[in-house]
Protein backbone atom coordinates (compact mmCIF):
# COMPACT_ATOMS: atom_id res chain seq x y z
CA UNK A 1 0.00 0.00 0.00
CA UNK A 2 1.43 3.33 -1.14
CA UNK A 3 0.60 6.44 0.96
CA UNK A 4 1.06 10.31 0.37
CA UNK A 5 0.94 12.48 3.51
CA UNK A 6 0.80 16.59 2.00
CA UNK A 7 1.67 19.39 4.45
CA UNK A 8 1.99 22.53 4.15
CA UNK A 9 2.10 23.99 7.79
CA UNK A 10 5.93 21.83 8.71
CA UNK A 11 6.85 23.95 11.72
CA UNK A 12 6.02 24.15 15.35
CA UNK A 13 4.52 20.80 16.66
CA UNK A 14 3.62 19.35 13.36
CA UNK A 15 7.33 19.40 12.28
CA UNK A 16 7.75 16.70 15.66
CA UNK A 17 4.65 15.05 14.56
CA UNK A 18 5.89 14.70 11.05
CA UNK A 19 9.27 13.62 12.37
CA UNK A 20 7.88 10.99 14.70
CA UNK A 21 5.42 9.86 12.18
CA UNK A 22 8.49 9.57 9.77
CA UNK A 23 10.30 7.37 12.08
CA UNK A 24 7.58 5.00 12.56
CA UNK A 25 6.50 4.50 9.18
CA UNK A 26 10.03 4.36 7.88
CA UNK A 27 10.33 1.05 10.40
CA UNK A 28 11.89 -1.67 8.30
CA UNK A 29 8.85 -3.84 9.32
CA UNK A 30 6.30 -1.25 8.49
CA UNK A 31 7.60 -0.63 4.81
CA UNK A 32 7.25 -4.15 3.91
CA UNK A 33 3.63 -3.50 4.05
CA UNK A 34 2.86 -0.15 3.76
CA UNK A 35 5.76 2.79 1.95
CA UNK A 36 4.92 6.41 2.72
CA UNK A 37 5.99 9.66 0.80
CA UNK A 38 5.53 13.28 2.58
CA UNK A 39 4.87 15.92 0.34
CA UNK A 40 5.72 19.70 2.43
CA UNK A 41 6.83 23.07 1.80
CA UNK A 42 9.86 24.40 3.92
CA UNK A 43 9.01 27.78 4.05
CA UNK A 44 8.30 28.21 8.15
CA UNK A 45 10.81 30.18 9.39
CA UNK A 46 10.95 28.14 12.54
CA UNK A 47 12.29 25.39 10.62
CA UNK A 48 15.80 24.72 8.98
CA UNK A 49 14.79 23.05 5.50
CA UNK A 50 18.52 21.83 5.22
CA UNK A 51 18.03 19.51 8.53
CA UNK A 52 14.63 17.71 7.61
CA UNK A 53 16.37 15.56 5.46
CA UNK A 54 18.83 14.76 8.05
CA UNK A 55 16.31 14.37 11.30
CA UNK A 56 13.52 12.28 9.43
CA UNK A 57 13.78 8.31 8.47
CA UNK A 58 15.19 7.53 5.80
CA UNK A 59 12.67 4.83 5.20
CA UNK A 60 10.09 7.69 4.04
CA UNK A 61 10.80 9.64 0.93
CA UNK A 62 10.66 13.30 1.27
CA UNK A 63 9.34 15.93 -1.99
CA UNK A 64 9.62 19.47 -1.15
CA UNK A 65 7.40 21.86 -3.25
CA UNK A 66 6.11 25.13 -2.57
CA UNK A 67 3.16 25.98 -0.47
CA UNK A 68 2.66 29.11 0.90
CA UNK A 69 0.25 29.95 4.15
CA UNK A 70 -1.51 32.94 2.98
CA UNK A 71 -3.84 32.79 0.25
CA UNK A 72 -2.01 33.55 -3.03
CA UNK A 73 -4.05 32.39 -6.46
CA UNK A 74 -1.48 32.14 -8.45
CA UNK A 75 1.04 30.52 -6.20
CA UNK A 76 -2.38 28.33 -4.82
CA UNK A 77 -2.90 27.06 -8.75
CA UNK A 78 1.15 26.01 -9.45
CA UNK A 79 1.01 24.32 -5.78
CA UNK A 80 -2.10 22.42 -7.51
CA UNK A 81 -0.88 21.71 -10.68
CA UNK A 82 2.49 20.68 -9.03
CA UNK A 83 0.87 18.35 -6.55
CA UNK A 84 -1.40 16.68 -8.89
CA UNK A 85 1.88 16.12 -11.45
CA UNK A 86 3.82 14.19 -7.84
CA UNK A 87 0.37 12.61 -7.25
CA UNK A 88 0.16 10.95 -10.90
CA UNK A 89 3.49 9.79 -10.69
CA UNK A 90 3.51 7.92 -7.10
CA UNK A 91 -0.63 6.69 -8.00
CA UNK A 92 -0.78 6.31 -3.64
CA UNK A 93 -3.53 4.18 -2.34
CA UNK A 94 -4.06 7.01 0.33
CA UNK A 95 -3.39 10.18 0.55
CA UNK A 96 -3.77 12.03 4.17
CA UNK A 97 -4.01 16.16 4.10
CA UNK A 98 -2.84 17.76 7.01
CA UNK A 99 -4.02 21.47 8.09
CA UNK A 100 -6.27 24.05 5.92
CA UNK A 101 -4.11 24.63 3.29
CA UNK A 102 -3.07 21.20 2.27
CA UNK A 103 -6.88 20.41 3.08
CA UNK A 104 -7.37 22.38 0.19
CA UNK A 105 -4.98 22.45 -2.39
CA UNK A 106 -4.49 18.58 -1.92
CA UNK A 107 -8.27 17.70 -2.38
CA UNK A 108 -8.63 19.68 -5.85
CA UNK A 109 -5.22 18.08 -6.93
CA UNK A 110 -6.57 14.59 -6.32
CA UNK A 111 -9.84 15.58 -7.89
CA UNK A 112 -7.93 17.00 -10.76
CA UNK A 113 -6.51 13.32 -10.99
CA UNK A 114 -9.72 11.50 -11.95
CA UNK A 115 -8.90 8.76 -10.53
CA UNK A 116 -11.00 7.42 -6.97
CA UNK A 117 -8.42 7.84 -3.86
CA UNK A 118 -8.86 7.53 -0.45
CA UNK A 119 -8.72 10.16 1.58
CA UNK A 120 -8.16 10.88 4.87
CA UNK A 121 -7.55 14.99 6.36
CA UNK A 122 -6.61 15.99 9.70
CA UNK A 123 -7.29 19.89 10.41
CA UNK A 124 -4.24 20.08 13.90
CA UNK A 125 -6.94 22.87 14.88
CA UNK A 126 -9.94 24.25 12.28
CA UNK A 127 -8.75 27.94 11.17
CA UNK A 128 -12.72 29.00 11.55
CA UNK A 129 -11.46 28.27 15.80
CA UNK A 130 -9.27 31.22 15.26
CA UNK A 131 -10.05 34.19 17.49
CA UNK A 132 -7.58 36.76 15.81
CA UNK A 133 -10.03 37.11 12.96
CA UNK A 134 -13.60 38.43 12.12
CA UNK A 135 -16.71 36.09 12.66
CA UNK A 136 -17.42 36.76 8.84
CA UNK A 137 -13.52 35.53 7.77
CA UNK A 138 -14.38 32.51 10.84
CA UNK A 139 -17.82 31.96 8.72
CA UNK A 140 -16.23 31.59 5.68
CA UNK A 141 -13.75 29.38 6.68
CA UNK A 142 -16.07 27.06 8.04
CA UNK A 143 -18.22 27.17 4.68
CA UNK A 144 -14.88 26.29 3.32
CA UNK A 145 -14.31 22.87 5.32
CA UNK A 146 -18.11 21.77 4.90
CA UNK A 147 -18.22 22.46 1.24
CA UNK A 148 -14.61 20.66 0.64
CA UNK A 149 -15.88 17.70 2.68
CA UNK A 150 -19.20 17.35 0.77
CA UNK A 151 -17.85 18.50 -2.46
CA UNK A 152 -14.77 15.91 -2.67
CA UNK A 153 -15.50 13.49 0.02
CA UNK A 154 -12.80 12.02 2.49
CA UNK A 155 -12.90 11.56 5.96
CA UNK A 156 -11.71 13.52 8.69
CA UNK A 157 -9.14 12.51 11.34
CA UNK A 158 -9.34 14.82 14.39
CA UNK A 159 -6.43 14.81 16.85
CA UNK A 160 -8.28 15.65 20.01
CA UNK A 161 -11.53 14.76 21.32
CA UNK A 162 -13.32 18.16 20.95
CA UNK A 163 -11.74 18.44 17.34
CA UNK A 164 -13.48 14.66 16.97
CA UNK A 165 -17.18 16.09 17.98
CA UNK A 166 -16.89 19.21 16.15
CA UNK A 167 -15.74 17.31 13.05
CA UNK A 168 -18.17 14.37 13.24
CA UNK A 169 -20.65 17.73 12.30
CA UNK A 170 -18.81 18.25 9.34
CA UNK A 171 -18.98 14.66 7.79
CA UNK A 172 -17.39 11.12 8.21
CA UNK A 173 -14.93 11.08 11.17
CA UNK A 174 -12.91 9.38 12.95
CA UNK A 175 -10.34 10.10 16.30
CA UNK A 176 -6.45 9.41 16.47
CA UNK A 177 -5.07 11.88 19.28
CA UNK A 178 -2.37 13.68 18.96
CA UNK A 179 1.23 11.15 20.44
CA UNK A 180 4.67 11.56 21.44
CA UNK A 181 7.92 9.79 21.38
CA UNK A 182 7.73 9.15 25.36
CA UNK A 183 11.25 7.57 25.66
CA UNK A 184 12.65 9.69 22.91
CA UNK A 185 11.28 13.18 25.52
CA UNK A 186 12.45 11.11 29.00
CA UNK A 187 15.69 11.28 27.78
CA UNK A 188 16.18 14.79 27.95
CA UNK A 189 14.79 14.77 31.48
CA UNK A 190 16.48 15.96 34.30
CA UNK A 191 14.64 17.30 37.91
CA UNK A 192 14.44 21.28 38.06
CA UNK A 193 16.74 22.81 40.36
CA UNK A 194 15.68 26.64 39.81
CA UNK A 195 16.29 28.81 43.11
CA UNK A 196 13.74 30.58 41.69
CA UNK A 197 10.42 29.37 40.62
CA UNK A 198 10.40 29.22 37.17
CA UNK A 199 7.28 29.39 34.35
CA UNK A 200 7.78 28.15 30.76
CA UNK A 201 6.26 27.17 27.23
CA UNK A 202 7.67 26.06 24.10
CA UNK A 203 6.49 27.63 20.78
CA UNK A 204 6.32 30.04 17.68
CA UNK A 205 6.33 33.79 19.13
CA UNK A 206 2.95 34.01 17.09
CA UNK A 207 -0.54 35.23 17.33
CA UNK A 208 -2.07 31.79 17.96
CA UNK A 209 0.16 31.47 21.10
CA UNK A 210 -1.10 34.86 22.80
CA UNK A 211 2.28 36.57 23.86
CA UNK A 212 0.71 39.48 25.21
CA UNK A 213 -1.39 37.08 27.54
CA UNK A 214 2.04 35.70 28.62
CA UNK A 215 3.92 38.79 28.79
CA UNK A 216 1.07 39.91 31.04
CA UNK A 217 0.94 36.97 33.22
CA UNK A 218 4.85 37.75 34.02
CA UNK A 219 4.33 41.04 34.65
CA UNK A 220 1.37 40.24 37.18
CA UNK A 221 3.48 37.62 38.85
CA UNK A 222 7.25 39.74 39.11
CA UNK A 223 8.24 37.63 41.82
CA UNK A 224 8.36 34.55 39.29
CA UNK A 225 10.89 34.00 36.29
CA UNK A 226 9.19 33.10 33.02
CA UNK A 227 11.00 31.54 29.61
CA UNK A 228 9.91 31.60 26.21
CA UNK A 229 11.77 28.72 24.20
CA UNK A 230 11.56 29.87 20.63
CA UNK A 231 11.42 32.93 18.81
CA UNK A 232 8.85 34.38 16.47
CA UNK A 233 7.65 37.80 14.57
CA UNK A 234 5.75 38.65 17.73
CA UNK A 235 8.92 38.65 19.54
CA UNK A 236 8.78 42.45 20.87
CA UNK A 237 5.41 42.11 22.93
CA UNK A 238 7.16 40.17 25.46
CA UNK A 239 8.70 43.20 27.23
CA UNK A 240 8.39 41.60 30.48
CA UNK A 241 11.46 41.97 32.88
CA UNK A 242 11.36 38.42 34.01
CA UNK A 243 11.07 36.88 30.76
CA UNK A 244 13.63 35.37 29.35
CA UNK A 245 13.39 34.64 25.10
CA UNK A 246 15.86 31.49 24.40
CA UNK A 247 15.49 32.38 20.02
CA UNK A 248 15.21 28.83 18.53
CA UNK A 249 17.08 24.98 19.22
CA UNK A 250 18.08 24.02 16.09
CA UNK A 251 18.63 20.87 17.91
CA UNK A 252 15.48 19.62 18.90
CA UNK A 253 17.35 17.71 22.34
CA UNK A 254 18.41 20.82 23.24
CA UNK A 255 14.60 22.74 23.47
CA UNK A 256 14.16 19.81 25.06
CA UNK A 257 16.69 20.27 27.86
CA UNK A 258 15.47 23.77 28.27
CA UNK A 259 11.93 22.48 28.67
CA UNK A 260 13.06 20.46 31.50
CA UNK A 261 14.27 23.02 33.29
CA UNK A 262 11.40 24.89 33.86
CA UNK A 263 9.13 24.14 37.07
CA UNK A 264 5.51 24.68 35.34
CA UNK A 265 4.38 24.94 31.71
CA UNK A 266 1.96 27.46 30.48
CA UNK A 267 0.26 27.30 27.43
CA UNK A 268 -1.51 30.59 26.54
CA UNK A 269 -3.03 29.95 22.91
CA UNK A 270 -5.89 31.54 21.67
CA UNK A 271 -7.09 28.11 19.58
CA UNK A 272 -5.33 24.99 19.53
CA UNK A 273 -5.60 21.05 17.38
CA UNK A 274 -4.27 19.22 20.24
CA UNK A 275 -0.82 20.95 20.92
CA UNK A 276 2.51 18.91 20.67
CA UNK A 277 4.85 20.89 23.01
CA UNK A 278 2.02 20.50 26.23
CA UNK A 279 1.99 16.93 25.78
CA UNK A 280 6.13 16.61 25.62
CA UNK A 281 5.94 19.25 28.80
CA UNK A 282 3.84 16.38 30.54
CA UNK A 283 6.18 13.76 29.36
CA UNK A 284 8.99 15.55 31.45
CA UNK A 285 6.26 15.85 34.66
CA UNK A 286 5.46 19.55 34.21
CA UNK A 287 2.04 20.49 35.89
CA UNK A 288 0.19 22.20 33.34
CA UNK A 289 -1.42 25.81 33.35
CA UNK A 290 -3.39 26.40 30.13
CA UNK A 291 -6.37 28.52 28.45
CA UNK A 292 -9.48 27.26 28.56
CA UNK A 293 -9.65 25.96 24.50
CA UNK A 294 -10.63 22.98 22.46
CA UNK A 295 -7.06 21.37 22.63
CA UNK A 296 -5.96 22.16 26.09
CA UNK A 297 -9.08 21.19 27.63
CA UNK A 298 -8.58 17.61 26.09
CA UNK A 299 -5.21 17.28 27.53
CA UNK A 300 -5.71 18.75 31.08
CA UNK A 301 -7.36 17.61 34.00
CA UNK A 302 -7.83 20.00 36.39
CA UNK A 303 -6.34 19.87 39.64
CA UNK A 304 -4.91 16.69 38.84
CA UNK A 305 -2.45 17.66 36.07
CA UNK A 306 -2.71 20.91 35.88
CA UNK A 307 -5.30 23.83 35.70
CA UNK A 308 -7.56 25.76 32.84
CA UNK A 309 -8.07 29.52 33.01
CA UNK A 310 -9.97 32.10 31.64
CA UNK A 311 -8.50 35.26 33.66
CA UNK A 312 -5.47 36.00 35.24
CA UNK A 313 -7.07 36.30 38.25
CA UNK A 314 -7.78 32.60 38.52
CA UNK A 315 -3.81 32.21 38.45
CA UNK A 316 -3.01 33.29 41.85
CA UNK A 317 -4.59 30.23 43.59
CA UNK A 318 -2.98 27.99 41.12
CA UNK A 319 0.38 29.02 41.62
CA UNK A 320 -0.17 29.74 45.47
CA UNK A 321 -0.54 25.48 45.25
CA UNK A 322 2.06 24.75 42.86
CA UNK A 323 4.48 26.61 43.97
CA UNK A 324 4.88 23.70 47.10
CA UNK A 325 7.25 21.12 45.74
CA UNK A 326 5.05 18.47 46.55
CA UNK A 327 1.84 19.45 45.13
CA UNK A 328 3.86 20.24 41.74
CA UNK A 329 5.46 16.89 42.35
CA UNK A 330 2.42 15.09 41.98
CA UNK A 331 0.66 17.19 39.25
CA UNK A 332 3.83 16.30 37.09
CA UNK A 333 3.32 12.51 38.13
CA UNK A 334 -0.56 12.60 37.15
CA UNK A 335 0.65 14.56 33.86
CA UNK A 336 3.48 12.07 33.14
CA UNK A 337 1.08 9.02 33.84
CA UNK A 338 -1.65 10.67 31.27
CA UNK A 339 0.42 11.15 28.75
CA UNK A 340 1.58 7.52 28.68
CA UNK A 341 -2.23 6.51 28.51
CA UNK A 342 -3.57 8.35 25.53
CA UNK A 343 -0.41 10.40 23.64
CA UNK A 344 1.63 7.49 23.07
CA UNK A 345 2.62 7.77 19.54
CA UNK A 346 3.46 4.36 18.92
CA UNK A 347 -0.05 3.38 20.00
CA UNK A 348 -1.84 6.09 18.19
CA UNK A 349 0.72 6.09 14.76
CA UNK A 350 -0.61 2.41 15.10
CA UNK A 351 -4.01 2.96 14.96
CA UNK A 352 -3.18 5.27 12.26
CA UNK A 353 -2.01 2.14 10.22
CA UNK A 354 -5.04 0.06 10.55
CA UNK A 355 -7.04 2.84 9.85
CA UNK A 356 -5.03 3.52 6.44
CA UNK A 357 -5.52 -0.08 5.16
CA UNK A 358 -9.22 -1.27 6.33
Amino acid sequence: MKVVHIIEALGGGVYTYFNDLSHYFGDDEIVKDLSTTIIYSGNRKEIDPEKIESEFSKGVSLIKINMVREISPIQDFKSIIHLRSELQKLNPDVVHLHSSKAGILGRIACFLLFKRKKIFYTPHGYAFLRTDVSNLTKKIYWFIEKSFQQLFGGSTIACGDTEYQIAKKLGKSYLIRNGINLEDVQQQFIRSQNSTLTIGTLSRISSQKNPKLFNAIALRFPEYNFVWIGDGELNHELTAPNIKITGWFMDRNEALKKLSSIDIYIQTSLWEGLPIALLEAMAMKKPILATNIIGNKDVVIPNETGFLFNEIEELESYLELLKVDKTRNQFGENAYERCHQLFDKNKNLKALAVLYQQ
